[in-house]
């Protein structure tokens, strides 16, 4: 299983990385614009705050396969191990197919249905990412689109994984990872509230007041 982060804020990567057992990060045009970092500085940014270690993920802005095919290329110079992710369309398609010729590995994005994500698949795509609150938005079921695309996958292009994405709460990455999905990417948010349980806070707290209470200090 991998767990990304969904963002451009480069200090809350380093500070998260430390926690988490982070993946690498996932960006889109939106994340990036949002930070005001020009692309180019961005990237290597991210992945220092990784330690190296991590994979990032960033997204052509071009609607024709050729000029998606040479952004990518364009992408791949700034990180050199990098994932372009592409919409889903049908010049998204040949540019998948194209990019997959040259050896340069694609997340296949703005998936909406099951059907448009194994294309993506077939096409030569290693990540396929469903917008799983933007699918429940729009009156259809993110979680039912995530399982059936899992198990298209799983049945037809298994060399593909779902990287399941946009998520407003931790209960919808949750209900991914146990309908099969090996990634998830979160944003911020979403991925701290996993882990600032006011429940646990009170736990902690009450073990410290009782140790303190028997044994007059609070460590070991």
């Amino acid at each position: 299983m991998e767990l990304y982060l969904d963002t451009s804020d480069v200090a809350a990567v380093k500070k998260l990385a430390r926690i988490f057992p982070l993946a690498g990060v996932t960006t889109n045009p939106s994340i990036v614009a949002s930070g005001a970092m020009p692309i180019e500085k961005l990237l290597p940014a991210l992945h220092e705050a990784l330690d190296g270690r991590g994979r990032l993920f960033a997204q052509v802005l071009a609607n024709d396969a050729a000029g998606m095919v040479a952004e990518a290329r364009k992408l791949r110079q700034m990180v050199a191990d990098l994932v372009v992710k592409v919409p889903v369309t049908a010049e998204g398609l040949a540019a998948i197919k194209c990019l997959k010729a040259e050896g340069i590995p694609t997340l296949g994005t703005a998936v909406y249905g099951a059907a448009q994500g194994l294309l993506a698949a077939l096409a030569g795509a290693e990540y396929i990412a469903p917008y799983v609150n933007r699918v429940d938005a729009q009156g259809g079921d993110g979680i039912q689109t995530v399982t059936e695309l899992q198990r298209l996958l799983t049945l037809h292009a298994p060399q593909s994984k779902v990287l399941a994405a946009s998520f407003k709460t931790p209960r919808q990455a949750l209900d991914c990872l146990l309908a099969g999905c090996e990634s998830i990417t979160l944003p911020l948010d979403v991925a701290q509230q996993m882990i600032a349980a006011p429940a646990v806070s009170a736990a902690v707290e009450k073990f410290e007041q009782d140790w303190l209470a028997a044994f007059g200090r609070a460590t070991l």
